[in-house]
C-alpha cells in the first residue's frame, strides 16, 4: 500500500470548491479503516487547505448498549444490524446537499465508554472531500436493509484488504485493552469479529477498488 499514492488519488477525488464529493474506505474489523481514513484527512487539510477534507466515521452510529440489549444483539455488538444504517445514510445524504454555510456536526464511538458520542466530529462548509468508513460499506444487500442505498451516495469506494493474521492480532489487543481478559477477548474476536469480517471479504463488488496491506502491514 503506497500511502503518498492513496492521498495524490483521494486529492484527484476533490472537487473545486464549492463542491463536495464522498470517499468510503470499507474492509473486515481491524483492517485499518480509521487510520487510513484520519492520515488521508490530515494529509489532504494540509495539501489542499484547512477544513478540505474530513473525516466521518460510521462507527457514530453504532446502536447504544441499551438499545442493543432491547433488541438481543449484545452479543453481536459490531455486526450489521447493530448499526443504525438509517441515520447514517441521512448523514450522508445531508452532507451531500448541504447548505453552504451550515457546519455538519457528526458523531463518534468511543472506545473507553463503549458507547456512540455525538458531535465529536466537524464538517465545515468548506469540506470538499468527505473520507468516510466502517466494515459495511462494500456489503450491499448482504448487510442488510440500507447498506446498498449506502453504497449509492459514495462517489468512491476503497476496500482495504489486510492479511487475516495482522486483523486477528489487532482485535485481540483492542478487546484485551478494552477490559477482557485474555479468553474472553479470544472468544469475542472468534465468535463475533472474524465472522463479521468474512461476510465483509465475501462481498466486494468489481466497482470497489481493493487497496492490499502487505504482510508486514505497511
Amino acid at each position: 500500500m503506497d500511502r503518498q499514492q492513496l492521498v495524490a488519488d483521494a486529492a484527484a477525488l476533490t472537487p473545486p470548491p464549492g463542491g463536495r464529493a464522498l470517499l468510503g474506505i470499507a474492509g473486515a474489523p481491524g483492517a485499518g479503516k480509521s487510520t487510513l481514513a484520519v492520515g488521508l484527512v490530515g494529509a489532504l487539510c494540509e495539501r489542499l487547505g484547512p477544513g478540505a477534507a474530513a473525516y466521518v466515521p460510521m462507527d457514530g452510529f453504532h446502536l447504544s448498549n441499551a438499545q442493543l440489549e432491547r433488541l438481543g444483539l449484545s452479543s453481536r455488538k459490531g455486526s450489521a444490524p447493530s448499526f443504525d444504517v438509517w441515520g447514517y445514510l441521512a448523514l450522508l445524504r445531508r452532507l451531500r446537499a448541504a447548505t453552504p454555510g451550515e457546519p455538519v456536526y457528526v458523531p463518534d464511538y468511543d472506545r473507553t465508554l463503549h458507547e456512540p458520542v455525538a458531535a465529536r466530529h466537524l464538517v465545515t462548509p468548506e469540506t470538499r472531500l468527505i473520507v468516510t468508513e466502517g466494515n459495511y460499506l462494500a456489503a450491499g444487500a448482504a448487510g442488510g436493509p440500507g447498506w446498498s442505498e449506502v453504497r449509492e451516495q459514495l462517489d468512491a469506494l476503497w476496500f482495504l484488504a489486510t492479511p487475516d493474521a495482522i486483523r486477528d492480532a489487532r482485535l485481540l489487543a483492542r478487546q484485551r485493552a478494552g477490559g477482557r481478559d485474555a479468553g474472553s477477548a479470544r472468544a469475542w474476536v472468534d465468535t463475533n469479529d472474524h465472522p463479521n469480517g468474512e461476510l465483509v471479504k465475501a462481498h466486494v463488488a468489481p466497482d470497489v477498488r481493493v487497496i492490499t496491506v502487505d504482510p508486514n502491514g505497511a
